[in-house]
């Protein structure tokens, strides 16, 4: 008995257990959650329907469902676009505050509980980082395959030879691949920004200070929260703003979130708001969720994905505030 092949459970239950998983990796590979909730749910029929094909002897459970999801990712991206998280085009000068693209040219934000399980292994900070906002971002940037190899190896820690036998090539070519990859993401990252942690005292305090200036218009104690090169972006409008300066200067010329309200939240592996803001009664609606990052203390880059207040029961962020008023 004591050299017999441990039984290994290909029930619809085992499968259902990798749900978080293939979440985490379908998202890094698509750069949205809806798609990435898609590509989940077609891999775990597909694995349902082909249970008796799989064969324990040859690659594990989690191997074999996650090659058929990498199979799905690769067909959905074939006529997708590349998706952003930051408007890539010229800033400044070419700023059109009217200018709107699709919803599928943006990276969308996605709540940690779908994408990191919590019975990770230590290197739950690597899992962390590698769903951080602009690092999905900037997988965007490299071919399907390429992304694929990347993920697999880097962030999953599939072995090159499982990997390879997902993609249908040799482990010398994912190797290959996966050097590109990284070369390109040293190209096209953006500088270093750290993610806000809520149970970190520091990054609270500093939360706390960015939601006092943003409630209370304050321009000089959010002038003293900025960096000098700090950015923030507005999905879908195609425009970005750089600069202390001019962030500043966007911020005090309007008065439409004079009485909006802000509520912490963590997502893709940092810290956040949920921006609330009155309807015509006065009751505190959902109205956007708001990514913000850090360097050396100071806010770094916000991005504030317009039109996700529907998604916030998501991110468990209440659907109402009882009032406007402070």
């Amino acid at each position: 008995m004591g050299g017999m092949a441990a039984e290994v459970d290909v029930s619809p239950g085992a499968l259902d257990a990798l749900r978080v998983p293939l979440t985490g990796y379908c998202y890094r590979m698509l750069g949205s959650a809806a798609d990435a909730e898609d590509a989940v749910q077609e891999t775990l029929i597909r694995a349902c329907a082909r249970l008796d094909t799989f064969d324990p002897a040859r690659a594990r459970l989690s191997t074999w469902v996650h090659a058929i999801a990498t199979n799905i990712c690769l067909d959905m991206l074939r006529a997708a676009w590349r998706r952003m998280l930051v408007w890539e085009g010229p800033a400044g000068a070419d700023f059109d505050p009217d200018a709107v693209l699709p919803g599928e040219r943006w990276v969308e934000p996605a709540p940690d509980a779908r994408l990191i399980g919590p019975d990770d292994p230590a290197d739950v900070v690597i899992r962390r980082e590698s769903v951080r906002l602009a690092f999905v971002a900037a997988l965007q940037h490299l071919p399907p395959r390429q992304r694929a190899a990347l993920v697999l190896r880097e962030v999953l820690e599939f072995t090159a030879a499982d990997v390879a036998g997902m993609l249908g090539t040799s482990t010398a070519a994912v190797n290959s691949a996966v050097q590109r990859a990284r070369a390109t993401l040293n190209e096209v990252r953006p500088a270093p920004t750290a993610a806000l942690d809520l149970a970190d005292a520091r990054d609270r305090e500093l939360l706390d200070r960015y939601t006092t200036a943003f409630e209370t218009h304050d321009v000089e104690l959010l002038a003293s929260l900025l960096c000098a090169d700090v950015e923030t972006s507005m999905p879908p409008f195609a425009w970005r703003v750089t600069g202390r300066g001019a962030f500043l200067a966007m911020f005090a010329a309007t008065d439409a979130c004079v009485d909006d309200r802000l509520v912490p939240v963590a997502f893709n592996g940092s810290a956040g708001f949920g921006q609330y803001r009155p309807d015509t009664a006065g009751v505190l609606r959902p109205f956007a969720l708001i990514a913000v990052e850090a360097r050396d203390g100071r806010i770094a880059r916000t991005v504030t994905f317009l039109g996700s207040g529907d998604r916030f029961p998501e991110f468990g962020l209440p659907e109402k505030l009882v009032s406007a008023g402070r």
